[in-house]
């Protein structure tokens, strides 16, 4: 069998044989959360799919159809533009930062071709991608070098600068726990790691007296007191936690949902879909739902398992784990565990660049189990 499986990755494989190795059961997955998504969006209209279930639904088609073209072509091409995605992401976020629009308070989006993009959802994957191919060959000790080290934190913290400056500090700590998983992933030493971990420690109160703005630092206040001003700065979080309070063990059912219905949520097609859901699926339908994400983690971990070179499984490895962080920082937003910071919840929150990204992110992720049986050397530049 393993033969056979070797043999098979040396041979150039048709579309037939790709579309027919593709893992169509992490599809099924996929779409079936974002097909909760757009029932979710058809919900807080109030039972109708405009203005947001039916853009969403085009857009995950579209999305299907590049997840697929994406997982058609070989790893080793990806490794090969890993460098120049990179580039053209941070590029996109220096352009927002000249000639970007602002929206909800933030300067995020930059319009091109008529179509706005929020280039820090690209350079999520595209970071992966470029952190991934640098990472590729390197040994432990290699990798711990100050020089590969210093270049890596490099990668990591220039489009973090970009983003927090726009400000979104929530894509902001995606970005950087991306980049700090895959260096732990890749052997980065607990004599760098520890040292680390205490000087961002020291350095929080330099940060909330210099970094922070203020609506952000009111954003900390009111997540450690909400009720101090539940009327105003701690209405978002308040109405998130009455609207899953209110689910109950088995929910209001679909379409039942009052706090959606009546206007008190908040970003109730955004950032804090999953309160409605939690509405009207409850308790029950809320774990089922978290499972069933946890379940697709799984396929990313047994994929990125399966690899065969260093580039495909830190790759792998890098899209499921930012796959995670949305989920794991919008959850624990919307339940109060830690302040508001605007993440969407992914296939689920209503979004164009959130959901191509996430989408071109699983693309790369069955590229890899498509290809999983192809040898990188060490030293390779991409397509050999």
């Amino acid at each position: 069998m393993a033969m056979r499986a070797y043999a098979a990755a040396k041979r150039t494989l048709s579309i037939g044989d790709k579309l027919m190795e593709v893992n169509w059961g992490l599809v099924l997955l996929i779409s079936l959360c974002a097909g909760f998504g757009v029932a979710m969006l058809y919900s807080v209209a109030g039972g109708q799919f405009h203005p947001w279930a039916l853009s969403q639904l085009i857009k995950f088609i579209i999305g299907f159809l590049v997840m697929i073209a994406v997982a058609t072509i070989d790893v080793r091409v990806w490794m090969s533009l890993a460098y120049p995605a990179y580039a053209l992401a941070l590029l996109l976020l220096v352009a927002v930062v000249a000639v970007g629009h602002m929206g909800l308070g933030a300067q995020r989006w930059v319009n091109i071709g008529g179509l706005d993009l929020q280039p820090s959802e690209l350079m999520k994957v595209s970071l992966v991608l470029a952190l991934a191919r640098f990472l590729h060959g390197k040994s432990v000790e290699e990798v711990s070098k100050p020089l590969n080290l210093g270049i890596a934190l490099a990668m990591i913290g220039i489009p973090a600068i970009f983003v927090v400056l726009q400000p979104n500090l929530g894509t902001t700590l995606i970005i950087l726990a991306d980049g700090c998983s895959l260096l732990f992933l890749a052997g980065l030493s607990w004599w760098w790691i520890a040292p680390t971990v205490g000087a961002v420690v020291a350095a929080v109160p330099l940060a909330w007296r210099f970094l922070l703005h203020d609506y952000q630092k009111a954003r900390v206040e009111t997540f450690l007191d909400p009720a101090a001003d539940a009327l105003g700065k701690g209405w978002n979080i308040t109405q998130a936690k009455i609207a899953i309070g209110s689910g109950g063990a088995s929910g209001k059912g679909f379409l039942g949902g009052t706090q959606s219905r009546l206007n008190f949520l908040p970003e109730k097609q955004t950032d804090f879909i999953f309160t409605n859901f939690a509405e009207e699926f409850g308790f029950v339908g809320s774990v089922a739902l978290l499972i069933l994400f946890a379940v697709i983690i799984g396929y990313g971990v047994q994929i990125a398992m399966s690899a065969r070179s260093q580039f495909a499984r830190l790759l792998a490895m890098g899209v499921t784990l930012n796959f995670f962080f949305y989920i794991m920082i919008n959850g624990a937003m919307v339940m109060g565990l830690i302040p508001v910071v605007g993440i969407p919840m992914p296939l689920l929150s209503y979004g164009g660049s959130a959901m191509l990204t996430v989408m071109f992110g699983f693309g790369l992720l069955m590229s890899v189990h498509i290809h999983r049986q192809v040898e990188i050397p060490r030293h390779s530049g991409g397509i050999i």
